[in-house]
């Protein structure tokens, strides 16, 4: 059974847009799934209804194979969405206030609470930060702070919203190990980007979307070669260096 599955999913905004139509996707434990497409795509539309921030104009989302609109607490529970700017997640004081929110709204106990926090900021390397304000931290710092919160809620499924926007090359290296290692741990990854040649070579998927539908969905080595057609740069061109795309590997 697939961890994560969608049934002709479609949205159509209010103004009569259609942002994805009959979207049919797969996604099984333990993979690592690039979704790619150019800007106003409709990536970060799909991303948002696969844990119910939005809800669909027809189709579904499964989860564990049971519709996502029958617990929509229990589905934020199972997938995490890392949003593209992490000030937007933040609400708490100190970056072990923002981790706490989510446990704290589950109604665990306070000592619970406090395990679930240290945890994972050791996690993403972030406990000697755990008094600062989560304005003040670097981009790459940010960015590991909004796992961390997604972590506490100890989900199936963590999905990444174009996570390398804004960083500089030491945040970039920073978040992509971060990433490779939630996978090791046996998480689930979902990764929206445009930018192929940081993550190319580490995912087990390439899904490409063009104008609201899915047209490309295999392996990376077989989908790449078609991402220009669809406005999606692709990492190697003739004659340019192979580490493009092998880095961290």
């Amino acid at each position: 059974m697939p961890l994560i599955e969608t049934q002709n999913l479609t949205h159509v905004f209010p103004d009569g847009t259609v942002a994805i139509e009959n979207i049919n996707l797969k996604i099984y434990a333990g993979e690592f799934v690039i979704i790619a497409g150019a800007n106003g795509s409709g990536k970060t539309v799909l991303a948002r209804h696969l844990n119910g921030l939005l809800q669909p104009t027809k189709g579904q989302v499964l989860i564990e194979g049971q519709p996502i609109c029958k617990n929509i607490v229990n589905a934020r529970k199972k997938v995490g969405l890392v949003f593209q700017d992490p000030d937007r997640q933040f609400v708490g004081q100190t970056v072990a206030e923002d981790v706490a929110f989510g446990p704290e709204n589950l109604n665990l106990p306070p000592t619970q609470v406090e395990t679930v926090v240290k945890a994972s900021l050791e996690v993403v390397g972030l406990s000697p930060f755990s008094r600062q304000n989560p304005h003040v931290l670097s981009g790459g710092q940010k960015r590991k702070l909004a796992i961390a919160g997604i972590l506490a809620m100890k989900p199936k499924i963590i999905i990444f919203d174009e996570p390398f926007t804004g960083l500089d090359y030491p945040g970039v290296v920073q978040v992509l190990q971060q990433i490779l290692h939630l996978h090791a741990m046996g998480h689930t990854i979902l990764l929206i980007t445009h930018e192929l040649e940081k993550v190319l070579a580490h995912a087990d998927r390439l899904v490409i979307i063009y104008k609201g539908h899915l047209v490309e969905d295999g392996k990376p080595e077989a989908v790449v070669y078609r991402s220009e057609r669809y406005g999606v740069r692709m990492p190697l061109r003739k004659g340019e260096e192979v580490k493009e795309m092998s880095w961290l590997k």
